[in-house]
Formats: structure tokens, sequence, C-alpha cells
């Protein structure tokens, strides 16, 4: 007996749903759509023409658009155009009719990503937003062994420290002290609290080895970055993710 298990859940790397256009002009067509994708967690808007979806990429900054041939206005090869212009990345699954194969070649030619004919199931277009969506900057949630915050993950078993794509080593002690920070995200750490936990030291004239550690941490964490590493002078530190 099988089981069908679930796909892991796509999110940005921030952590937020990832975001998806509809471009439609059959009303119950992209109902259905909206719903379904909805139903996997991430956040929808629609569109029923040419206009409105040109406008709403700009506002939304979608993660994958799905997009049909023929528009009220004008067809989806000007809105992937355009759409481009402000976002060259942005994945593109067209909808075409049956048998308009010359749409097909079309859409492929102009720079569109895969495509799914009419008459479709929900379900293979929820698979191939996924597979379009995992070649660009949206991940699968954290398995419990990988701790995010922010842009910057942390895998406790393969030892993996990674911030916006780059990958970052780090000393063992660096390593346990940065899992402790990441295990109490946006929560202000006395320097008595870490050195028990990552030192084993009862607080007693060790507060400078935290300090120490605490630079050479961001260092490698945010030199160059946006700061995720905070102190609260007379308190601790709290790392949050970055503005």
């Amino acid at each position: 007996m099988t089981t069908n298990t679930p796909a892991p859940k796509l999110t940005r790397i921030d952590g937020t749903p990832v975001r998806v256009l509809v471009v439609d002009d059959e009303a119950n067509l992209t109902e259905l759509l909206s719903m379904a994708l909805r139903y996997e967690g991430w956040e929808v808007r629609a569109a029923g023409s040419g206009l409105a979806a040109v406008r709403a990429a700009k506002e939304f900054a979608p993660d994958a658009v799905v997009l049909d041939m023929m528009l009220p206005d004008f067809d989806g090869m000007e809105v992937l155009r355009r759409m481009r212009a402000d976002d060259p990345n942005v994945p593109v699954l067209f909808l075409t009719a049956k048998d308009a194969i010359e749409d097909r070649v079309a859409g492929l030619t102009a720079g569109g990503d895969d495509y799914v004919t009419k008459p479709f199931s929900l379900e293979e277009v929820v698979a191939r937003l996924r597979a379009l969506m995992r070649r660009t900057a949206v991940v699968p949630e954290a398995s419990d062994s990988v701790l995010v915050v922010g842009d910057l993950t942390l895998d406790e078993d393969s030892h993996e420290v990674i911030r916006a794509g780059e990958q970052i080593q780090l000393t063992a002690t660096e390593f346990e002290l940065l899992r402790y920070l990441m295990r109490n995200p946006k929560r202000v750490l006395s320097k008595a609290q870490i050195l028990d936990r990552v030192w084993n030291y009862d607080f007693g004239g060790q507060a400078n080895v935290v300090e120490l550690y605490i630079s050479y941490l961001r260092k490698k964490i945010d030199a160059g970055r946006s700061p995720m590493i905070h102190t609260m002078r007379g308190v601790g530190y709290v790392l949050k993710p970055a503005n």
C-alpha cells in the first residue's frame, strides 16, 4: 500500500508565502485557479486583462505568473514582454488553447517558461508552477533540522550555514553560538545565558569571550549585508531578520 507524501511547502527565501499572479479573462477559471493555489498556502492575485496584469505585476512582484495567451486588450506575449521589462526573471506559465500549437511555440520562443493546454487539471498547473519556482529564488519550507531566520539558514545535521545563497564557513564554537541565536530569533539573550548555553560556564568574568565570538560571527554573517545580529546595550544580543 502506498501513501501520498505531501509536497513540501514552498516559501520565499524570507519565509513568506510565494506570490502567484493569475491572468485570464474567464472569471470562473481565474477563481478556480486562485482557490487551488491558495490551498497550497500561496498568496494569489488575479487580473482579467493585459493592462491589469502588467499593473498587478508591478505592485504585487509575483514569484510566478499564470498567463492566458488570449486576452481582451492585448495578447499574452505582449504582457510577457512588458512584465519582463520590469522583472527579467519572473517565471511564466502560459495557458493555451488545445489546438493552438503555434501559440505554444510562439510563447516559449518569446521567453515563456512552460505551458499547459486548456482544459487542464488544477493539479497539473500546481505541479508546473512548483517546478518553475524551484528554479528561481523560491525554496521548500525547511525541515526540522534546518533553522531559518530571514535569508539565513543553518542545517543542524550537515552544519551548513547559508545567507542569501552564499555558503558561510564557521568554526564549531561560532556554529553553536549562531545556532543558539537562531533558535531564539527576536529574543534578547544575555551574556550569562549565552555563556551557559554555548560554553557551559557559570557567569563571572568571561563576558569578553561572548563579545569576541559575537564580533567573529558578525564579520561572517553580516559583513557587506544588512545586519542581523544586534547589541542591546546593557542587556545582551538579539538576532532578527534584516530590514
